[in-house]
């Protein structure tokens, strides 16, 4: 018996959609099921959050006074640049007198260092001489 090439089209098409329907009911049986994990620990916040508002300007300067007792505390050794007098500043390796007054000067006319690489922002400290004292001092 010979199969005429309609016949074979015929049977090779419904062998094809027999395999694409077998396919399409068992798609989900190979998938692993979604694991789900419980925890007997339960994350908790320590210690608490306190947001403090903006201080204005009248609040500045009490605010400000009190962290540099505490942070000149904790830090020995360490020349705070918003309390430090021009003979303490001079002890600094590339702060002379002039660059010593000039930092003063800086403070005085924009208000409080608020990190240290701020001094870059001073005439006559650059990146340079910022890296070699970077390590020995600190502000309030």
């Amino acid at each position: 018996m010979k199969i005429s090439k309609l016949e074979f089209i015929s049977i090779l098409l419904a062998a094809v959609f027999l395999a694409f329907t077998g396919g399409w009911f068992l798609r989900g049986a190979s998938q692993p099921q979604p694991v789900l994990v419980e925890t007997e620990r339960q994350l908790v916040q320590e210690s608490p959050v306190v947001l403090m508002p903006a201080p204005s300007a009248s609040v500045m300067p009490t605010v400000s006074a009190a962290p540099s007792a505490s942070t000149a505390a904790a830090e020995p050794g360490k020349v705070d640049l918003n309390t430090a007098t021009a003979e303490e500043l001079m002890t600094l390796p590339g702060i002379g007198e002039k660059r010593a007054e000039a930092i003063i000067a800086y403070r005085e006319a924009n208000g409080p260092f608020r990190i240290p690489e701020e001094l870059t922002e001073v005439d006559g400290i650059g990146e340079g001489i910022l890296a070699g004292l970077i390590d020995q001092v600190t502000v309030s």
